[in-house]
């Protein structure tokens, strides 16, 4: 893979991954910087931390503000293994992300395409670019075999999101 935004994709798909073994959501998400710098990278925490913003964009975006020393991340480009919620999408005006670009869509709650078009539809003060469906039937893999196991085991996710 010769493309920057399969590559960090990719490295999204990794965190994705390790949300899973920790019981979360396997959501994975990765910032980076202007110049093509890795800021932050992480997955799903809302179970582990108790929180129910600790989405894996929240916490990479936290992160890569730690980093920068700045909550504005003017110019970045956050990559996330599925489509944002609103929270997330607010945050990423909020945060003036440059560019999103995202894996599975989300028709349920997808603040960007799917359901809303935070970022995008011209409403907020901020708007960002937007690629979707980067890995996108990876993204969906790792969704549906950690619903599919939970309810395997008995319908149940643990973090109130049902099977």
């Amino acid at each position: 893979m010769s493309d920057p935004d399969s590559q960090y994709m990719e490295m999204a798909l990794a965190e994705a991954r390790q949300a899973a073994t920790r019981g979360e959501v396997p959501v994975g998400a990765v910032v980076v910087g202007p110049d093509g710098e890795l800021l932050a990278a992480d997955g799903n925490r809302t179970i582990e931390l108790a929180d129910p913003s600790a989405h894996a964009e929240m916490q990479a975006m936290r992160a890569a503000g730690i980093r920068l020393g700045n909550y504005r991340l003017t110019g970045c480009t956050l990559y996330v293994t599925l489509e944002p919620c609103v929270m997330c999408a607010g945050a990423m005006v909020h945060a003036r992300i440059g560019r999103l670009v995202y894996g599975a869509a989300d028709p349920k709650t997808g603040a960007i395409a799917s359901v809303y078009r935070i970022g995008s539809d011209g409403l907020l003060n901020h708007r960002y670019q937007v690629t979707g469906g980067v890995l996108a039937a990876e993204a969906a893999g790792l969704l549906q075999g950690f619903f599919k196991s939970r309810r395997a085991n008995g319908g149940n996710t643990g973090n109130g999101l049902g099977g």
